[in-house]
């Protein structure tokens, strides 16, 4: 069942944003325990609304409650109780050191909002990926306008009226629409966007913020490897790989996209995987109420076609590949021999197929990892310190975890993001508050100036107290 998608009128989204722009000021000046107390009214209408939200997303993809639970409200609800007990200190001036050059003076760090922000979600995680960054926002002192995916029409339609009844319009607001509304938000002038989404569509918004000079932080994706070396506990970590690769049938950015195993653990990793997935979700993952649908048919045939073209290059389906179109249904997927140009290991696969490819040395990891953009996530799945260090010292990524997938995006102490191709900036925590805040440089000066000094018209006297400077400081 699909439910109306109602698209919010241009006139409508344009009268929006110039309410906030009366506004944003005004925001702005709001002291922390002003702002604490709106992140604590949006998590009593979360919670308010956890039973819609359950219900909404299993119609938009068979979402099952405990996921909603573990993997949309949670991490909201962390993320603003992470903002309230650290806020305060967030935005307290930060004193700094000046060079003895500049004795007699002060220098501190004031941290202001950016002003009016854009936040435009995908659908494969619709609220958390709207209502995380929005936290930061708020907590940094900003107006907002949140345009979420047109494809999760339950879920937004549930949000919407979270977001009407924990806010004002004149400082938060939720638009919707597809790229016509989109289009003309990016149109807009925003002080800060915050866009998740596929590296395509990341260009396009940078694009159009750099019209504006519109400071952004793109959160994209790619292909994360999973390394699985010859000391590798298979056995062990096996359910966290399963679990990272298929929660949310495999349509999550930083899923395990492809996996890289030593030959000497192929047999049993392959036979592991296969005996965790059933343990996940049965014999026959299409009656689990535990595993996900791909959230449209365009998706859905993306990774059909994935799937076939790689066979024709020799791939080999060693378990699953039963799909169901009337019901956008994948099987948990293996797929073996595949070929390095085939459409799995060229394109990020955001869905639950797990390409396997094998590797004799680490040069060959290494090699493989970078001739691709460099990835959101990296995993490391080895129980050798040397092996680690010298795939961590060989790559680059947004993110790595070593025998665990996925979990560091729940950790507030730790940035959040990509690198180049899979992302531009950081989130979640502190470092979501720094994103949507202008870390403003303030210097007073109490003393005479030593600059004062050495100022027109020079003297051998002043050059001689410049060549002292140039040399002792």
């Amino acid at each position: 069942m699909v439910a109306e998608f109602n698209e919010t009128e241009i006139s409508v989204i344009r009268d929006i944003y110039e309410s906030q722009k009366s506004y944003f000021r005004e925001v702005g000046k709001t002291k922390a325990s002003e702002r604490i107390h709106k992140l604590k009214k949006f998590q009593k209408v979360i919670l308010q609304f956890r039973k819609e939200l359950q219900e909404a997303m299993w119609k938009d993809y068979h979402k099952p409650t405990a996921e909603v639970d573990l993997t949309e409200i949670y991490p909201v609800l962390s993320e603003i109780r992470f903002a309230i007990k650290h806020l305060k200190t967030w935005m307290k001036p930060k004193q700094v050191g000046n060079p003895v050059t500049m004795i007699g003076s002060s220098s501190w760090i004031h941290y202001e909002p950016k002003g009016m922000c854009l936040i435009i979600a995908p659908w494969n995680y619709p609220m958390q990926l709207l209502f995380a960054p929005l936290v930061s926002a708020i907590a940094a002192g900003n107006t907002v306008i949140l345009k979420p995916s047109e494809f999760n029409s339950h879920t937004v339609e549930v949000m919407k009226r979270i977001v009407a009844e924990a806010f004002e319009e004149k400082e938060i607001a939720m638009v919707e629409g597809g790229v016509e509304t989109a289009t003309a938000l990016l149109n807009m002038k925003f002080s800060h966007i915050f866009f998740t989404g596929a590296p395509e569509i990341g260009k396009i918004v940078m694009a159009a913020a750099s019209k504006h000079l519109s400071s952004v932080t793109l959160e994209l994706g790619g292909k994360s490897p999973t390394i699985i070396d010859e000391t590798a506990n298979i056995s062990k970590v096996i359910s966290r790989i399963v679990w990272a690769k298929f929660v949310n049938a495999g349509q999550i950015c930083i899923a395990p996209d492809y996996a890289i195993v030593h030959e000497s653990k192929k047999e049993e990793f392959v036979q592991c995987m296969i005996d965790q997935i059933k343990k996940h979700y049965g014999e026959n993952a299409s009656t689990s109420p535990d595993f996900l649908r791909i959230i449209n048919a365009k998706h859905f045939l993306r990774l059909k076609g994935y799937l076939e073209n790689t066979l024709k290059d020799g791939g080999k389906v060693i378990y699953g590949g039963a799909m169901n179109a009337s019901e956008n249904y994948i099987e948990p997927t293996l797929v073996d021999n595949v070929p390095l140009d085939s459409d799995l290991m060229k394109y990020e696969v955001f869905g639950p197929i797990f390409p396997i490819v094998t590797y004799k040395n680490k040069q060959e990891v290494i090699d493989l990892i970078n001739s691709k953009e460099k990835p959101l996530a990296l995993y490391i799945y080895s129980q050798s310190k040397k092996n680690i260090r010298f795939f961590v010292d060989n790559t680059t990524a947004g993110g790595t975890c070593i025998n665990m997938s996925a979990v560091h995006v729940g950790n507030p102490h730790l940035p959040f993001g990509g690198v180049n191709n899979s992302g531009i900036g950081k989130s979640r925590g502190h470092f979501g508050f720094i994103e949507f805040t202008n870390e403003r440089s303030m210097f007073k000066q109490k003393w005479p100036s030593a600059i004062e000094f050495m100022t027109p018209p020079y003297s051998s006297f002043k050059q001689k107290l410049i060549d002292w400077t140039i040399k002792y400081f």
